[in-house]
């Protein structure tokens, strides 16, 4: 049984972590709400902006999840490619919340963003 658990240990996605991302993101845009609709229309609990939202439900977590990290993937992958580098908490939240803003934050995404890393690093750490 311990055999088990430690091989299932080493065959999970390497997303695992990215969930703790998730979670957070989740906890910050929209407190976990499903049903939650932003100023600017923004639809699911990770607030995505109706332009870039690809169909489907988005009082659907799952299907939230799924639209979240199609439109990060692409971002994170041209962040990598600039520099050289995956981004690291914070700067997965501020491509989220504010792509255009990655290598000059404003105080307000800067803001959110040292949040949204201190959670998740505060998750990661509670794990260990």
């Amino acid at each position: 049984m311990v055999i088990a658990s430690v091989i299932a240990v080493f065959l999970m996605p390497s997303s695992t972590y990215a969930m703790d991302r998730w979670a957070a993101l989740s906890m910050i845009e929209s407190g976990d709400n499903d049903h939650a609709i932003g100023a600017r229309g923004e639809v699911s609990r990770y607030q995505i902006l109706p332009a870039l939202w690809p169909g489907g439900n988005p009082q659907n977590g799952q299907e939230a999840l799924s639209a979240a990290r199609a439109i990060m993937g692409v971002r994170l992958a041209h962040f990598e490619k600039v520099h050289q580098r995956p981004a690291n908490n914070f700067e997965f939240y501020i491509l989220w919340n504010a792509p255009w803003e990655a290598d000059h934050p404003s105080r307000a995404v800067s803001a959110r963003a040292r949040r949204f890393a201190n959670l998740v690093e505060a998750d990661d750490s509670a794990r260990r």
